[in-house]
């Protein structure tokens, strides 16, 4: 479903200030899998979703969605294609509008546009069961406004508006970190069911290292703009936060990048 080839990308090239943020990366995602990615500040993890969703052009390599070569297509073409969520939980909805209309704007992304106006009792219904999966009691507040919501609350229903059309990659970066732990929780739960009951293809940012073991089939980690650990299935279930830590060290041969795993 998604295939990474052999990327680069340099901020400020030549410049005192150049920074190589991917070094040949390569990554490979099948249908369904959720992969939660880690690693220290500077390791490359926001530049390849960035990457991935278009909104910096790489230097080299190709990018795949589905088959597809999306490598020079532009964000706004790419978008059909993949669903995101951001750290900030102000960046997804719009705040004067109310939770059944923004919800009507996600389903309709994309679509042609009419003459009729309004949210049918059908569609109402839909986002009515859609919302109960959050367990957040949004569903009997359709026509509150979204700026009076939690941020908790705001980031579970950017959640379900960036995978209401079922995308073939859904992207999350960091989505939990601006969150309390207990509503973090509550959205990560949200995030495993709705990813579950669509099989979504899903790549996690986190810097929560019991985060990363306790959710998806699969974990990788980024050092210096690249994969150095990558494990799946009973390994990936048995590992401790101690065993993850002495796989970054053995990968990147350095102690210190343990530190600057555990200081992120």
């Amino acid at each position: 479903m998604l295939q990474i080839m052999n990327i680069h990308k340099t901020f400020n090239a030549g410049t005192i200030n150049e920074k190589h943020a991917l070094r040949g990366l390569n990554l490979q995602l099948a249908p369904g899998d959720f992969v939660t990615v880690i690693g220290g500040n500077g390791a490359g993890k926001s530049t390849m979703l960035n990457a991935v969703a278009g909104v910096y052009s790489v230097d080299e390599g190709q990018i795949f969605i589905d088959g597809v070569d999306v490598t020079k297509l532009p964000e706004y073409k790419r978008a059909k294609y993949i669903g995101r969520v951001f750290q900030d939980p102000m960046m997804g909805t719009a705040a004067d509008m109310q939770i059944e209309e923004n919800l009507a704007l996600a389903a309709r992304r994309g679509k042609t546009r009419t003459l009729r106006v309004g949210i049918t009792k059908q569609e109402r219904e839909s986002y009515r069961e859609q919302l109960k999966i959050l367990e957040l009691g949004l569903e009997d507040r359709l026509t509150a406004k979204v700026g009076l919501l939690s941020g908790g609350q705001r980031q579970a229903l950017t959640l379900l508006m960036a995978t209401l059309q079922k995308p073939k990659l859904l992207l999350l970066d960091e989505h939990t970190a601006a969150l309390d732990p207990k509503t973090a929780a509550k959205v990560l739960e949200a995030t495993q069911k709705i990813v579950e009951k669509d099989n979504l293809t899903t790549l996690m940012i986190t810097h929560n290292m019991r985060d990363a073991i306790a959710y998806g089939n699969r974990l990788i980690m980024m050092y210096d703009g690249h994969v150095v650990v990558d494990v799946s299935g009973e390994e990936k279930k048995n590992l401790t936060v101690e065993q993850l830590l002495n796989l970054f060290s053995q990968a990147s041969g350095s102690d210190e990048a343990n530190d600057k795993l555990l200081l992120s």
